[in-house]
């Protein structure tokens, strides 16, 4: 540390606090004195040097071993990143243990029919850290309307599905609830950019019907940002005072959970299962029911859900890896990192499909099921950190300087690395239709993955793609629906069948949906439109086309026998870049000419008509 910082920090020392002068110790001791470079002498900008090691301390609690072990981490892996190391120099991949369900067959009502019996033991937590900006959309993810048939939005199609899975696993909650269990526990992960807003959403919507003390939002901090390959710390331009910082990652979820103590509490009222999920999945509680079932009956300790993904797509894949020394892990590996990984060790072509048409290396899409038990032994042992990379951006070859700051990031699907070779490590796929429709893409994004011929993941696409899995489950049970149509809306085109919303609270698994829905249920034109809400609906025979809604209370048992139903229904047009931010997401509007309503609102048995 030069004179003049040495001298100008001894000036200042006496007007912080003992805290404030050991944050400027641990800085120091890191190698950090230039932040303290341009401070002036004491009587100047007081107030913003404290708001500056006020901030500096965040980021010390917020990183497992604090902002010493921060830099002494990125300095390692910078040096690795201007070495060009190859973090799979000496593995040789191979498929790991899974399995590949095929929906609504005999095996997967089996694996339903036994995760429903675990249910009552699960754990949810929802990894919400984002705003919409990439699609274009200035709110909070959840927020964004997963359909505009009933304007349901993420966050409470989500709270609404784990409230019926509750429901119906009401008999195998663990013996020993007392009172107080709220049944099944969400837990939301935050950041500084959405958590005032995703509290201020589920207050006005009362929680969507959950107990309030069954919502747990936990905040991710920020990192700092880095200068150089001497992990210097960034300051923001704009602001000597303030540290350039940036979101670590999704892999801190398993630091707050570890540090907020929810697993102790999870483990004191029974659970044994705690399921991830992402933001903007509209389909993922469609599979949750049989991945769990899965990994009771495999006893995975961490389970990933997957989609068959083509060889070299870019999504990474779940690889079991090898290491010349006999350590074992299952993992992600992203797909770019995959194909020369394979042509480097035990195929010279790489990434190929297999005689299905598909890689035999399964596609992540972060959906994780972890066995509560194992998982907090495991994070007591680590604190919940999970393995970093960084990805610096540099200005030339020489490797030197950045274009830009940058920062370590973490992962959330990179957990199993820290795990002994011995743990049981393992994968579920099922189809892209029934299990994932991501919503990540702008409307502009969305024209170019079309035009490449690749899922467009937009809201468009999201849209249909919720009601179309709707109207092919219940297809699958025995129902005639139109086939869909082409429909084009925002410079793409996506298949338009029957607009299905089928409730949470209608049917959670394919085997009790099936005995709600099938036979006897005919809709006849893909413009048409079939809302079902309420465990107590039963369609025995029903014709529709046109527009139909059905909705009934808690204890009003509906029977829709023999009912016609034809009017004008529904239609989808397009809308123009002066309608309101929702609908030109879509590329859509839905005007509805005219609707048939069926709403019980009082318990009771009821024949329709």
């Amino acid at each position: 540390m030069s004179m003049s910082i040495t001298n100008s920090l001894s000036a200042n020392r006496g007007i912080f606090t003992a805290d404030e002068n050991a944050m400027i110790d641990k800085l120091l001791g890191c190698g950090q004195d230039h932040l303290f470079s341009s401070w002036p002498a004491p009587g100047t900008d007081d107030d913003d040097k404290r708001r500056f090691l006020a901030q500096a301390a965040v980021c010390d609690a917020g990183y497992p071993g604090g902002i010493a072990q921060y830099v002494a981490n990125a300095k390692k892996l910078l040096q690795d990143s201007k070495e060009g190391v190859n973090p799979f120099d000496g593995w040789t991949p191979a498929v790991p243990d899974g399995i590949v369900v095929e929906y609504a067959s005999k095996e997967h009502v089996e694996l339903e029919s036994e995760g429903m019996r675990e249910v009552g033991s699960a754990a949810f937590v929802l990894v919400a850290g984002g705003l919409g900006e990439r699609l274009g959309y200035s709110g909070i993810k959840v927020e964004l309307p997963c359909e505009r048939s009933t304007d349901s939005c993420y966050l409470q199609l989500y709270i609404q599905s784990i409230l019926a899975l509750q429901q119906r696993s009401a008999g195998e909650m663990p013996a020993h609830r007392s009172a107080k269990d709220v049944g099944i526990p969400l837990a939301i992960m935050t950041s500084d950019d959405t958590h005032a807003k995703t509290l201020d959403l589920l207050e006005r919507n009362d929680y969507f019907g959950a107990k309030k003390e069954q919502v747990t939002l936990v905040k991710q901090e920020k990192v700092p940002c880095l200068t150089n390959n001497d992990a210097h710390l960034a300051l923001k331009d704009a602001d000597p005072y303030a540290l350039q910082t940036k979101p670590h990652g999704h892999g801190d979820v398993h630091a707050l959970l570890h540090t907020s103590g929810l697993l102790d509490r999870w483990s004191a009222a029974g659970k044994k299962w705690v399921v991830f999920f992402q933001d903007t999945n509209s389909l993922v509680f469609r599979v949750v029911p049989g991945a769990l079932g899965v990994s009771k009956q495999k006893g995975f300790v961490f389970n990933s859900l997957c989609v068959p993904r083509k060889a070299k797509e870019a999504i990474g894949a779940i690889t079991e890896l090898t290491h010349t020394d006999g350590r074992k892990m299952t993992v992600n590996v992203e797909y770019n990192q995959l194909d020369p990984l394979l042509r480097a060790t035990i195929n010279k072509d790489g990434d190929v499909n297999n005689d299905k048409g598909v890689s035999p290396f399964p596609g992540n899409i972060n959906q994780l099921i972890v066995s509560l038990e194992e998982y907090k032994t495991q994070l007591a042992k680590t604190g919940g950190q999970i393995e970093e990379f960084v990805n610096p951006k540099y200005k030339d070859a020489s490797k030197t300087a950045f274009k830009s700051p940058t920062r370590l990031e973490c992962m959330m699907q990179d957990y199993p690395k820290s795990l002994d070779a011995s743990a049981c490590v393992g994968f579920t796929v099922f189809d892209n239709w029934v299990g994932y429709s991501p919503v990540k893409n702008s409307p502009a994004d969305g024209v170019g993955k079309f035009e490449g011929g690749n899922p467009t993941h937009t809201a468009t696409s999201g849209e249909m793609e919720f009601y179309g899995c709707a109207a092919k489950v219940l297809e699958l049970a025995g129902a005639e629906m139109a086939a869909p149509v082409d429909f084009s809306a925002n410079d793409i085109v996506v298949p338009s069948g029957p607009k299905v919303v089928l409730h949470p609270s209608f049917a959670c698994t394919f085997e009790e949906l099936k005995g709600k829905a099938g036979k006897g249920l005919k809709v006849t034109s893909a413009s048409s439109a079939l809302i079902v809400e309420g465990a107590g609906v039963k369609i025995e025979s029903l014709e529709l086309d046109g527009a139909l809604v059905i909705k009934a209370c808690p204890g009003a048992f509906v029977t829709v026998k023999n009912l016609k139903v034809s009017n004008k229904g529904w239609r989808f047009e397009k809308c123009g870049a002066d309608a309101p931010e929702i609908d030109r997401l879509r590329g859509f509007v839905i005007e509805k000419d005219e609707t048939e309503e069926l709403v019980f609102d009082q318990p009771g048995a009821y024949t329709v008509p």
